[in-house]
């Protein structure tokens, strides 16, 4: 059952997070869940260390879906500044 909200509030932190960094015409659902579960990584990776706190998508809470979204903005940075050096 931990897999299921995983995938759930991955998905809702990934849509989030593509809204504030305005990709959301160019992401579809799939990329959405990818980019919550692994910016929830990255948001405990720098959240931890820096700000003593801490959250998982396997049970929901309101830390939890805060910490993912900041670290699914940090990697949708990255993308865009890899994006933008490359040729169009």
């Amino acid at each position: 059952m931990g897999w299921i909200i995983a995938l759930i509030v991955g998905g809702v932190a990934g849509w989030l997070a593509s809204l504030l960094m305005k990709r959301d015409a160019s992401m579809g659902v799939v990329l959405n869940i990818v980019v919550g579960c692994v910016g929830s990584v990255i948001g405990n990776l720098i959240a931890g260390p820096l700000l003593g706190i801490s959250g998982s998508v396997q049970e929901f809470s309101i830390r939890g879906l805060i910490v993912a979204v900041i670290g699914a903005v940090v990697l949708l940075g990255i993308v865009n500044l890899i994006q933008r050096g490359r040729v169009r």
